[in-house]
Parts: C-alpha cells; structure tokens; sequence
C-alpha cells in the first residue's frame, strides 16, 4: 500500500478515535454542569498500538479504543474498546494538570522542527463552559508532558490487559511471555490504574491450570494494585 494511502487510512482510524473521545465527552455534558472531561488522542503508525484515545470524566468513569491489533503484524484491526473506572487519585491529577497547563488554550507544541516525531497527539478539555483542543508532537510545558506519560502509561496497561484476556483464552503458554514483559514494566513505573484490568489478573491468578510462576507474578502485580485478594 503506497505511503499516502496508509497515511490517508492512519487518518481515518485516528478520526474514528477522536470522535469517540468527543461523543463521551458530549456524554458528560448530559450530567451535571460540574461534569468535564479530559481526552487523549495518540496517532503514531508503527508502534503498538498505532492509534488510540482516551477520555476521563470527572466521575471516574472513563473510556478507552485503539486499533484493536493484538501484535505490530497482526492483520486484524478492528477497534477494541472499553469502559471503566479510575480512582479519585487519577482524576484529581489529570484534572490538576489540566489546569496547571490552561486548559490546553492556545499553542502547546514547541514547534521546533528539529524534534524528531513521537506521534501526533491531541488534548481535550471540555465542561460547561470551556471546550479546548490542541494538537501536538513535544509540548515543552510540564503539565502535559506529565499528562502525556499518565495517558501512554494507562494505555499500555490496558493494551497489557487485552492480551492477557487473548492468552488466557486462546494460547496459555504465552502468558509467562507477557507477564513477564508486564513484571519489567512494572518495575520501570510504566503501569498505572491496574485497577482498570484486575478481573483478567484474578481470573489468571485464581486458575490452577496457569503455571504457578505465572501466577505469582500476577499475585504481586495485584498486591501493588492493592486488589489482592478481592
């Protein structure tokens, strides 16, 4: 497929995801006129996933598509989406940053063309009054550098959820490999809200059929999730 038409599709996923970040978004807006919303958008054709977003209501409640590719070879790329709920601790954060960086008004990129690429990114901030978009590759403001971390840490945890769900089911064996991969990042600080993604953990953990190795590294991934034994 030539460059441009990849691109042209790239664009038509990342559409897709923005405008689902928006619908929840507008979603908010049907409660409460203290509800507001932040949103993430993440377009980066060849990494894992290429696109996604992520929207954080007020409420806790949040919502999360990416392209649905369980693997960068993977032929599938239907979107896999999901509901759920952070803790109170997470939305203060993303809601303090979003102040402490305005509300996404104006200009947040650092527009300098030596910066190499890590993707197109979009924030949005929406309640009753304000309704803000801004677009980006490296913002040098420090409120959203740490909100770009918070939201790509949240997706690779949930991304990490979504395949163990896939292994469990289908290929067992492959669980040692990604829980593995899961126990690095983990340790690095690259997993957050694992709340979100404890009830495949517990399924996992709670099955004597899944090798105990395995097991205990789900064990301690839910201890650090503080959901061990529930």
């Amino acid at each position: 497929m030539p460059y441009r038409t990849r691109r042209r599709t790239h664009r038509a996923c990342y559409v897709c995801l923005v405008c689902l970040a928006f619908s929840v978004a507008g979603w908010s807006q049907s409660k409460p006129a203290a509800s507001a919303t932040v949103s993430f958008m993440f377009d980066f054709p060849g990494s894992f996933p290429e696109h996604y977003g992520i929207s954080i209501n007020s409420d806790g409640h949040a919502s999360y598509v990416s392209n649905g590719k369980l693997a960068k070879d993977a032929e599938s790329d239907q979107p896999y989406s999901l509901e759920f709920t952070v803790s109170q601790r997470f939305v203060d954060r993303v809601f303090e940053l979003a102040r402490q960086a305005h509300y996404f008004e104006g200009n947040i990129d650092s527009r300098k063309k030596n910066i190499a690429s890590t993707g197109d990114k979009i924030l949005v901030y929406k309640d009753g009054q304000k309704n803000t978009v801004a677009n980006y590759n490296y913002s040098p403001v420090p409120a959203v550098q740490e909100l770009t971390s918070l939201f790509q840490n949240l997706s690779t945890t949930l991304e990490f959820g979504r395949r163990l769900e896939y292994d469990y089911h289908y290929q067992k064996l492959a669980l040692d490999q990604e829980t593995k991969a899961m126990e690095d990042v983990a340790a690095r600080g690259g997993l957050v809200e694992l709340a979100a993604i404890a009830p495949i953990l517990r399924k996992i953990a709670d099955d004597p059929s899944v090798i105990n190795l395995v097991r205990a590294r789900i064990e301690q991934l839910l201890e650090h999730a503080g959901t061990a034994g529930k």
